[in-house]
This record gives structure tokens, C-alpha cells and sequence, in this order.
């Protein structure tokens, strides 16, 4: 079984973070219905507020889209690349 952890770091009021919950949203709702039995993705969001280790982190990189634990991306999350590292991660 291929469990992938997909973590959103974001804050409230991005207007960048929203447009990543998006992308992420989209992208594992496309991908999830063609992955292998006992493959999935699972996603989780956290608000660098709640966490002073993040917030000390990724205060001026926010968005972050993390694939199990590991930085994807910052900023702008292109779908096409999200996809692939998924698909790859599943396989």
C-alpha cells in the first residue's frame, strides 16, 4: 500500500496559499480515481500561526507544499509538476 502525504502550508488571508489549495485540491481529485489499488493521497493543511518551528521557517515562502515531509514547492504550485511527483510517489 502507497500512502502519499500531501501537507499545504499556508496562513490566513494568502491569497497565494488559496490558489495552492486549489491546485492541490484539483490535482489529487483528477489523480486519486487512476492510482493503483492501496494507493492514495492524503491531504493535510497547516497554518504556519499555529506552529512558531514553521512560522520561523516558512514565514516569507508561504505557500509550501510538502510531499511526504519533503518541500515540492513554494509559492506558485504548477499542476503539471504536482501530478508527476504524485504519480511517481504512488508508483
Amino acid at each position: 500500500m502507497s500512502i502519499v502525504h500531501v501537507t499545504l502550508l499556508s496562513k490566513p488571508g494568502c491569497h497565494l496559499c488559496d490558489t495552492a489549495r486549489d491546485v492541490v485540491t484539483s490535482v489529487v481529485a483528477e489523480l486519486e480515481p487512476g492510482l493503483d489499488a492501496g494507493a492514495s493521497v492524503v491531504v493535510d493543511e497547516k497554518s504556519i500561526l499555529d506552529d512558531q518551528e514553521l512560522l520561523d521557517r516558512y514565514v516569507d515562502e508561504i505557500p509550501v507544499v510538502l510531499i511526504n515531509g519533503r518541500v515540492h514547492n513554494i509559492w506558485r504550485i504548477d499542476p503539471v509538476r504536482l501530478t508527476n511527483a504524485l504519480l511517481e510517489a504512488t508508483a
